[in-house]
């Protein structure tokens, strides 16, 4: 069973949904319950998800659950799917998410079985594990670290002074430098004058085997799936990875570098110092990104770029030289 870091509060019927958004149905029977409130990659039937106007694709063919949505895409999607149409989206969606899920009160967490903690483990007296969690062999753990409840720890793992790790797992051998916050709350909420309201977040962080991320990084847990860091793939310094950022294997990512939500990175990809990645973009194998470069569109397998915004590296060498030389 995979752990779990959030309290379920499913099934919720279509009749609260309606009483806590403004939205009109379409194709919903006025008794049906959804089970899980689900990203739309996942969404399966009596399930409830969502689908913003910038992710709409006439190319996909959505599953067959329920879509909260807005009336650009009504039209498009009425005759496939249900659907909840709302004029405000996001509130819809973070309103939405939080009728379906919470943190676990510090009652339940006592609640959870007491850490279980293997051999040969160096844990620092000032560090805390909570309860559910699970800590592989030769771990070493360093003063006023915090593992949160039901973390997975893997074997030969590394975690260094006052590092806070939270709704993660993380595989074997890796290393995590001081002063790094991983799994907590993305930046995800509903924009308004008085009261933004927070979307919840009921992603994980996975490290798999061999990461290495340097001191005073931050990376954020998924909202509806999950923040991945591949095999053997580091990163310097100061770096910031959002919600639902995957990256593949090999990668290096140097001091400073931030990666927007969403965006999928592939195997092999090297950033340099200063890098900003947008969110919601494809970044392909074996690609090379210049120090302080700010990429907003995706970039092709085997590419080199550099600028603001990132170009072919020798286009943007051509055009300085025209300009500046």
């Amino acid at each position: 069973m995979h752990p779990c870091f959030f309290k379920d509060l499913g099934p919720i019927s279509i009749s609260t949904i309606q009483r806590n958004i403004e939205c009109d149905t379409h194709n919903i029977d006025n008794d049906v319950t959804f089970l899980s409130f689900t990203g739309i990659n996942d969404l399966k039937k009596n399930e409830l998800s969502f689908l913003s106007d910038s992710e709409y694709s006439d190319n996909i063919n959505y599953p067959s659950g329920t879509i909260i949505c807005t009336n650009s895409i009504r039209d498009r999607l009425k005759e496939k799917n249900a659907l909840i149409v709302v004029n405000d989206f996001q509130s819809a969606v973070s309103t939405v998410s939080k009728m379906f899920y919470r943190s676990l009160t510090s009652n339940e967490i006592e609640e959870l079985d007491s850490p279980k903690i293997q051999s040969g483990c160096n844990i620092a007296t000032t560090a805390t594990i909570e309860n559910g969690s699970i800590i592989g062999k030769n771990v070493k753990i360093g003063h006023g670290s915090v593992i949160g409840y039901n973390c997975v720890i893997g074997d030969d793992v590394t975690i260094d002074n006052n590092t806070v790790i939270t709704n993660s797992i993380i595989a074997e051998h890796v290393h995590i430098g001081r002063n790094v916050s991983i799994g907590q709350h993305g930046f995800g909420f509903a924009i308004h004058n008085k009261s933004n309201v927070r979307t919840f977040h009921k992603g994980r962080v996975i490290l798999q085997a061999g990461v290495n991320i340097g001191s005073n990084c931050s990376i954020d847990r998924g909202s509806f799936s999950d923040t991945c860091i591949g095999e053997n793939t580091f990163f310097d310094n100061l770096c910031h990875i959002a919600h639902n950022v995957v990256v593949g294997n090999n990668c290096i990512f140097a001091g400073m570098t931030g990666i927007a939500g969403s965006t999928n990175i592939g195997d092999n990809v090297m950033a340099g110092g200063q890098t900003g990645i947008a969110g919601h973009l494809n970044i392909g194998n074996n690609v090379k990104i210049a120090a302080q470069s700010g990429v907003l569109n995706d970039i092709q397998d085997n590419s080199s770029v550099m600028g603001h915004p990132a170009i072919n590296k020798y286009k943007y060498i051509k055009n300085y030289k025209k300009n500046y030389a």
